[in-house]
């Protein structure tokens, strides 16, 4: 019996300082217990949230570095700001890292939220829609292989192209629930994700929110069934070594491996085609424990 749904992990962001020997073992560890994907946050620092200032590593360098270390599984950021890197710039880092896993690459982008990291960095944040609506348009020609021309009011390329040529267009997918955003990429996207806390961990939430996304491809003229539906969820392992805090109305998965399976089952009822795990804690150890979901998932 094949699993119901693609299941991916999110490797560590700030949840505490995880260096590089951690970082690549549990990618390889996340390979090795059959997970389909993995993924790492785009941001550059928190803080003023009553909890210390951190940060990630940077996710473009630390994905072409995965993309190296690691032989199956997909990857990609979840999801890159559109704003940190011109739109130019973004396309080409994406079809690089592409060339590098062998085609295993996702390009999940979005507009960015957090206004710290803007303010800290130099980084314009007023006008996200506005100016993602020009990025997107410009990484998604490139990358779908156009020799590319645009003067907007944020982003400007003459005659760019990609060179040396990418194997093949890199997949996209949308990492937001606003109008705007949703609008602009639904016509050209290949999939829409969502983080946990935007459905509260809960089914009954995600197929309402999946419905507004299919109501709004078909409004902006894509039949909804060719936007896969990939849904961040929760998995708390350990509630006193957990490292995420639970926020208001979130139900975590927690319990064993068969509660667990039953949650990702649901989630796919309920209209998802993919399941990005936040696991916490996030550890080698806890990835490698997903194993036993996953023969749960595959019938085994």
């Amino acid at each position: 019996m094949a699993r119901p749904l693609s299941v991916g992990v999110q490797l560590p962001e700030v949840e505490r300082d995880v260096r590089w020997p951690e970082l690549v073992a549990m990618a390889r560890a996340a390979e090795e217990v059959g997970l389909d994907s993995i993924w790492l946050g785009d941001h550059l620092l928190y803080r003023d949230d009553g909890r210390p200032e951190r940060g990630p590593w940077d996710a473009w360098t630390t994905l072409a570095a995965l993309a190296a270390s690691t032989e199956r599984v997909r990857l990609g950021p979840l999801v890159a700001c559109s704003a940190f890197h011109p739109p130019g710039m973004l396309a080409r880092m994406a079809a690089t890292i592409d060339e590098v896993s062998g085609g295993r690459f996702v390009l999940g982008i979005g507009a960015g939220w957090n206004q710290t990291e803007f303010d800290a960095f130099g980084i314009a944040f007023g006008e996200r829609a506005s100016r993602f609506e020009e990025a997107f348009e410009i990484v998604r020609r490139l990358l779908g292989g156009e020799r590319v021309t645009f003067e907007g009011r944020f982003s400007r390329v003459e005659d760019a192209v990609l060179l040396p040529e990418p194997r093949r267009r890199v997949p996209l997918m949308i990492g937001s629930n606003g109008d705007r955003v949703l609008r602009a990429a639904l016509p050209h996207v290949d999939a829409w994700n969502t983080w946990y806390a935007d459905y509260s961990n809960t089914p009954d939430r995600f197929a309402a929110l999946n419905r507004r996304i299919s109501d709004l491809a078909e409004e902006v003229g894509r039949a909804s069934s060719e936007v896969t539906r990939s849904a961040c969820a929760l998995v708390v392992l350990d509630r006193d070594a957990g490292e995420r805090p639970i926020d208001g109305d979130v139900v975590p998965l927690e319990g064993p491996a068969s509660i667990v399976a039953d949650g990702i089952r649901a989630l796919a009822e309920a209209g998802a085609d993919e399941a990005i795990l936040v696991l916490s804690p996030i550890s080698e150890r806890s990835i490698r424990s997903m194993g036993e979901v996953l023969t749960l998932l595959d019938g085994r």
